[in-house]
């Protein structure tokens, strides 16, 4: 039985979301020393609410060249061609899906599917967090009809970076978004209005997102026009913010047992098993 006081914090963050103050969670981030790579706010930022916003100083560039993801080993070459194949059928609103992402996606969920965590067949969502928030970097997908149900930008933790997400952590109060597999749960009317759970499913990278109230949920500083004012997408405390005008679409889309991946440098899994995927495939392709 948990005690009083971990119920009574448990209430709070069920208050708050992912909204607690910026410059808490920057307090609680690894020193310059220890950060590698570095993904401190940029000079020229001030903290408002869970965001950073612009100020007349001119923040530092992030680096745009993108990290290279791993090559996935022992995925079979019927699969990998039928991912590559999905990947084309997909058309013009995934050529910024990068196939290496689509395929550590497309692996996972055909490893995670016949365990049960994941009821919703044939959907699946896919954040690649390396890209620059200022690009619509998070895909809906219909894996039967190969179609993008939905693309829209997403935010990422005001501990992971400016421009893109580099840092990544599974702490409290670390504020950084958090790479691997979740599964979409309930919803509720919080601070932000309608919000979806999701539960990480990668132990030691994601575990502790549903206590930390990491959700899918709406905010201004997360729309096409924050990013025409600032040059940026503002910041979460971690959850993968939505912008106002889709948020909804997307949460309904993603009903309670839907596949999510959040992907970024160091993406480590135990659901990406090539051989399993594989076998999966061979017996049921994509359902």
């Amino acid at each position: 039985m948990r005690s009083a006081l971990a119920v009574g914090t448990m209430a709070l963050w069920a208050l708050a979301g992912c909204q607690v103050r910026a410059d808490e969670a920057r307090s609680a981030m690894p020193s310059a020393s220890k950060a590698v790579p570095s993904a401190a706010p940029a000079a020229g930022t001030r903290a408002t609410g869970d965001t950073v916003a612009a100020t007349a100083t001119k923040p530092v560039p992030d680096s745009l060249v993108l990290t290279p993801p791993a090559a996935l080993p022992n995925v079979p070459d019927t699969l990998r061609q039928a991912i590559r194949q999905l990947h084309a059928a997909l058309g013009p609103r995934a050529a910024e899906l990068r196939p290496e992402v689509l395929e550590q996606a497309c692996v996972g969920y055909l490893t995670l599917h016949p365990t049960g965590r994941i009821e919703r067949a044939g959907l699946l969502a896919v954040a690649d967090m390396d890209l620059p928030n200022t690009v619509e970097r998070l895909w809906v997908i219909d894996l039967k009809n190969a179609q993008v149900l939905h693309r829209s930008l997403v935010a990422h933790g005001e501990g992971s970076g400016h421009l893109r997400a580099r840092r990544f952590s599974n702490e409290e109060k670390s504020a950084c978004t958090s790479l691997g597999f979740y599964r979409t749960a309930d919803t509720y009317d919080g601070i932000h209005g309608y919000s979806r759970r999701i539960e990480g499913l990668d132990k030691g990278q994601n575990a502790n997102a549903y206590d930390r109230y990491v959700v899918l949920h709406a905010a201004d500083y997360a729309s096409p026009k924050y990013v025409q004012q600032h040059g940026h997408l503002g910041y979460s405390r971690g959850c993968p913010a939505l912008p106002p005008e889709q948020f909804k679409d997307i949460i309904a889309t993603l009903r309670v047992g839907s596949l999510l991946l959040v992907s970024g440098p160091g993406l480590a899994s135990r659901w990406l098993d090539g051989p399993a995927a594989g076998r999966r495939f061979l017996r049921r392709g994509w359902l």
